[in-house]
């Protein structure tokens, strides 16, 4: 059963989705980039963290802007590099802000979040390449920083899709080392064939209309949508050792569970936590569920810093 501490939220967007069908309301890029802004509202435990600063990682033809967070440290520090979720059209660095600072401060880490390009007005494969050019040239934007040879890269929902597609693009590239990937409740399956996107396609939060919908806006040129997907990509021990959060009444939790079994059956190091009784995205909607949050941090936090 879904948490108790999360049913009146529930109950409250539920009820607004309904009257929002009542009221024919079209739904559009700019209004649900608004609805998700919104949830911010209930991520108000924002941890002082001294250095940040904002920049761009650039290649001969294009810029990605940046938010480099860096913890107090006279040591050598890991990179993680953050892909913010949100539909691959939603989301952006300065929401989630508080997010990257709890890693920072976490794992001990630099962590440098990507403002990679947003569909529908830049599709399929805009954000990945931005990526790309970040997990490529990230060190130009750290040369006054104390920091190691480590390599981490992290995201949530359609942050965790573009994760796992990076590793799955650079197993063979001796321009890059992943050494560890973390997947919040991601995004693996573009074609949305497991059963969880039917049984937990209404009424928590994230419903699988609006899964297929955001998908038909990144996917514009009739890509061939299981070839991309992380999930159905063969799998290989090179693959980076990897740690995935799951959500009980999430539509993406049955291919996040798939995929951990492929990376098990590939020879690839694996920790899954499920939270079996939350539902997509509840790290945006921490202030209800701060004990989870809580546990999230701190598994990523002992992932990274456990050899």
């Amino acid at each position: 059963m879904v948490s108790d501490k999360l049913k009146p939220f529930l109950a409250q967007v539920n009820e607004a989705i309904t009257q929002a069908k009542r009221d024919n309301v079209i739904v559009s890029p700019e209004l649900v980039r608004t609805n998700l802004d919104k949830l911010s509202a209930l991520v108000t435990l924002i941890p002082e963290i001294n250095n940040i600063s904002n920049t761009v990682i650039t290649d001969k033809t294009h810029q990605v802007p940046v938010r480099i967070y860096t913890p107090d440290s006279k040591e050598k520090l890991d990179v993680l590099l953050y892909f913010h979720g949100g539909g691959h059209m939603c989301g952006s660095v300065a929401l989630y802000d508080p997010m990257c600072r709890k890693i920072a401060l976490a794992s001990n880490c630099i962590v440098i979040s990507v403002e990679y390009r947003l569909a529908p007005e830049f599709p399929y494969p805009a954000g990945i390449n931005d990526a790309q050019l970040v997990l490529e040239n990230y060190t130009q934007v750290l040369t006054s920083f104390n920091f190691s040879s480590q390599l981490y890269i992290a995201g949530d929902s359609a942050g965790g899709a573009i994760c796992a597609t990076l590793s799955m693009n650079n197993i063979d590239n001796e321009k890059v080392n992943i050494d560890k990937q973390i997947l919040i409740y991601p995004s693996l399956d573009y074609t949305m064939s497991l059963p969880s996107i039917s049984e937990n396609g209404q009424g928590y939060l994230l419903e699988s209309q609006k899964v297929a919908w955001y998908f038909d806006h990144y996917f514009q040129n009739k890509e061939d949508r299981k070839q991309l997907s992380p999930l159905f990509a063969s799998i290989e021990s090179k693959l980076p050792v990897t740690l995935i959060f799951t959500a009980g009444y999430d539509p993406l939790r049955d291919e996040g569970f798939a995929y951990v079994e492929k990376l098990k059956s590939g020879n690839t190091p694996v920790q899954h936590t499920h939270f079996k009784d939350m539902v997509h995205a509840f790290m945006n909607i921490e202030d209800l569920v701060q004990t989870e949050c809580e546990q999230l941090f701190q598994e990523i936090g002992l992932f990274t810093q456990t050899e």
